[in-house]
């Protein structure tokens, strides 16, 4: 695509007198920092500034819609393949996964960040007690959360061939033991209610709001609700303060930040559920303090509360994880020599897996010389970051939710979580990987696997187990739901799944691939969506080329298979957005003919209405960055898709008006005044189709009349609290002048500063907000600094009024 430094040539749209009006506004600062809704409902309620302590709840897209990104080192390189536009093309996936870690918000970055090694973390009473006097309410798991999000220094791992490779953007999650647990709907009708006990016999308990199991019919619309929420900060900081120039055009190369917030509130807080294992623990975090009484019989308890007891995982979770054991020792209150004593006994009962964590036993302060902030978490899950902002807003004395650490702390947890990562995680999956695959996948390799396969699907062999509607005699496939977590699909499920977490994902393409027959003869449909679409996301990601047969025959089946089985079988949108979006974003990265495959499931997603109106912006947003990144041949650009490109932005722009989004509207108008700007025949190529120019000049008339319509309702505001400011200072004044005597000449010249003042506040009112000179069809100037276009000036170079209808040139 052509670079977006365009100048407006002669013969553009006449703008409307707002436009005209506003272009001479000085250059101010913008502030994102509080605000209010802007629904047009909303717009004639009282001013109110969000509670400042809120803001770190938004810092993930505190940078302004469409703005450059924020790394050190400028703009990103694209890492868009490069190949024939006709054809298939080049893909080196692990160039692009080892470039994924420059932009955090990148798609692919974020599905390497999301399907990661889970971590439990149980720990003991004592435990919580003392995290809770350093601030920590929700104990170890709340303050080694953030740190799992970035394993310090390199990771190295062998896939199944032996060879070793090192990546410096791995991490893992921690999350508490026994949460988010969803059990499996039974195959008949009326066996399971929906307050059911777990599959072990156990009850449920219940937690805190918004860090339960998740319900899949609440995932969508909390993500959508959390997204819409950033939106409105986003706006009412915008428009609460003075303007300033930005960047509002879509960046090819880095999602804006609302998208890939979207994204990772989607991936955020994957439910523990059977028909896939990447929310199944890896690991269990089991720890005690140092101020425990009975510590080895203490973590002898936990170790049979977790497996056996009344805290046990359902049947069809594997328990044989590992349990890592942590003493958390106090650096204050408590005897070293006792701990490291302690912690001997540890090893020679328990085994190797374990670690001595010193830490601080007070509470970190700002004011202290060591102290550092604790960044929130990335990947806490939708319901949990939506319930803090609603307290935010109920709340009058609502705190800043950030906590600060000893920053000795925080280097004592980098350490303890490379350790275990790198000396006892990593190796074990390596191990449990090698097994399985000798012993349970290689068996269904082959000539005698596939015999194997033939003799289960008639009932011959196989368990006795017999099953109620559908699967044969044969399957092993319980009539709750799932698969036991001794069942071969079980176990090379979780293979499979390992393997992708490894970034093997040669060998976990293959896994998934043999068993998406197994799920189909047996009838387990989510099974088979689950597997379906994670066996297209591994052929994405693997190194090599795919042609368009190839997509058309694996890729795409893949995906048809698993939407259709996600939303028709199984009735689970969530699984079936999921499926489609990662499925848009890794076909677009590899470029080439692959960028029309993309954007066929992003409109087949908008068909499906699965998403609310928040994610059908987004994704009509994503479509038109979809098309733009089509890269075309010689000097016009041959094989491109701008004009599709912009047919997008418009429709993006129109979803956006619709919510009163009107920063992220104006945007995507803008970029589509753009686009058609860039094409060979300028903005002449949309004079020919005059319902389209019309319909263009209309959303850009409305856009104006809102931004006119909310620009006035804050300057209002400003002018009643202006003045409430005023009296009160002329209330100060006529108290000073009882007990002076030269009292005239001092009230002269406050009622002068007064006035100064006031005219000062007309003179900025007088003036529409600048920004919205982009918002028109006509505006297609580099920035908000943009000069007046020539077509907009008389003779004189004054500002001709517009009267906002449709004009020849435009259709």
């Amino acid at each position: 695509m052509q670079p977006n430094s365009h100048v407006s040539p002669p013969g553009s749209l006449p703008s409307s007198p707002m436009v005209a009006s506003t272009m001479r506004l000085p250059k101010t600062r913008q502030s994102l920092s509080e605000g209010l809704p802007l629904s047009q409902s909303e717009i004639s309620l009282p001013y109110r500034r969000s509670h400042p302590s809120a803001a770190s709840l938004y810092a993930s897209t505190l940078s302004p819609p469409g703005s450059r990104s924020q790394s050190p080192v400028g703009r990103p390189v694209s890492r868009m393949a490069s190949g024939s536009i006709f054809g298939a093309n080049s893909n080196n996936a692990l160039a692009l996964a080892a470039g994924a870690a420059d932009t955090p918000g990148d798609p692919l970055n974020l599905i390497l960040r999301a399907f990661v090694p889970h971590v439990a973390v149980y720990s003991s009473e004592d435990t919580d007690i003392l995290l809770r006097e350093k601030g920590f309410e929700r104990g170890l798991w709340e303050m080694l959360r953030p740190f799992g999000e970035r394993v310090p220094g390199k990771v190295s791992i062998r896939d199944s061939n032996g060879s070793s490779r090192t990546y410096e953007d791995y991490s893992i999650h921690f999350v508490r033991f026994g949460e988010g647990i969803v059990h499996p709907e039974p195959m008949t009708a009326g066996l399971r209610s929906p307050q059911m006990p777990r599959a072990n016999g156990v009850s449920e308990k219940p937690d805190d709001a918004g860090r339960g199991p998740p319900k899949p019919g609440n995932i969508i619309a909390n993500v959508e609700a959390v997204v819409d929420r950033h939106l409105d900060y986003a706006e009412e900081s915008f428009f609460g303060s003075p303007p300033s120039p930005t960047d509002h055009t879509l960046n090819v190369d880095a999602p804006s930040p609302y998208y890939a917030l979207y994204l990772r509130r989607l991936l955020s807080g994957l439910p523990l559920t059977p028909h896939e294992t990447f929310a199944h623990p890896v690991a269990c975090i089991i720890a005690i303090s140092s101020r425990n009484q009975a510590p080895i019989e203490t973590l002898r308890r936990l170790y049979t509360e977790s497996s056996t007891g009344d805290k046990r995982l359902p049947n069809w979770v594997d328990a044989e994880f590992l349990r890592y054991y942590v003493l958390v020792h106090d650096e204050e209150k408590d005897d070293i020599t006792r701990s490291m004593s302690l912690f001997d006994q540890m090893k020679r009962n328990l085994g190797l897996h374990c670690h001595l964590l010193r830490i601080r036993g007070t509470q970190s302060a700002t004011t202290d010389d060591d102290s550092i902030p604790l960044p929130r978490s990335e990947w806490m899950s939708a319901a949990e970051e939506l319930a803090d902002i609603r307290r935010s807003d109920n709340e009058e004395d609502f705190e800043d939710p950030t906590r600060y650490i000893f920053e000795s702390d925080a280097t004592a947890v980098r350490t303890f979580i490379r350790e275990m990562v790198t000396q006892s995680i990593i190796p074990t999956m390596e191990r449990h990987v090698s097994v399985w695959n000798d012993q349970v996948a290689s068996r269904r390799r082959g000539l005698a696997g596939k015999f194997v396969g033939l003799t289960r699907r008639w009932g011959f062999g196989g368990s006795s187990r017999s099953t109620i509607s559908g699967p044969s005699s044969g399957s092993n496939y319980d009539s709750l739901g799932f698969y036991r977590q001794d069942a071969p699909e079980a176990i090379m499920r979780k293979l499979a799944d390992y393997c992708f977490m490894l970034r093997d994902w040669k060998l976990a393409y293959s896994t998934y691939d043999l068993l998406r027959s197994d799920f189909s003869n047996d009838k387990a449909w989510r099974y088979y969506a689950a597997t379906n679409e994670m066996a297209a996301i591994s052929l994405l990601i693997m190194p090599q080329n795919l042609s368009a047969k190839s997509r058309v025959e694996t890729i795409d089946a893949a995906f048809e298979a698993a939407f259709y089985s996600y939303l028709t079988r199984c009735s689970a949108p969530y699984g079936a957005l999921r499926c489609l979006t990662l499925g848009m974003e890794l076909l677009r990265l590899r470029g080439g003919s692959s960028v029309d495959d993309a954007a066929k499931w992003g409109v087949r997603l908008l068909e499906s209405k699965i998403t609310g109106a928040v994610g059908d912006a987004l994704i009509k947003e994503r479509l038109a960055v979809c098309y733009a990144s089509k890269q075309g041949l010689g000097t016009h650009l041959w094989g491109g898709r701008r004009r599709k490109s912009a047919l997008w932005s418009v429709l993006g722009a129109e979803a956006w008006l619709a919510r009163s989004k009107y920063l992220q509207a104006q945007r995507c108008l803008n970029e589509a005044r753009r686009a058609y700007a860039d094409l060979p025949g300028g903005l002449a190529v949309i004079d020919r189709f005059g319902h389209a120019g019309a319909f263009m000049l209309g959303i850009g008339q409305r856009l104006n009349r809102h931004l006119e319509a909310v620009d006035q309702h804050h300057l209002n505001q400003r002018r009643r609290h202006d003045d409430d400011d005023d009296d009160d200072d002329d209330d100060d004044d006529d108290e000073d002048d009882e007990d002076d005597e030269d009292g005239d000449g001092g009230g002269a010249a406050t009622a002068a500063k007064s006035d100064g003042v006031d005219e000062e506040s007309e003179a900025l009112g007088g003036r529409g907000r600048r920004i919205s000179a982009l918002g028109m069809p006509g505006a297609i100037g580099l920035g908000l600094e943009t000069a007046p276009l020539r077509s907009q000036l008389g003779p004189s170079g004054e500002g001709r009024l517009d009267t906002g209808e449709a004009k020849d040139d435009f259709g």
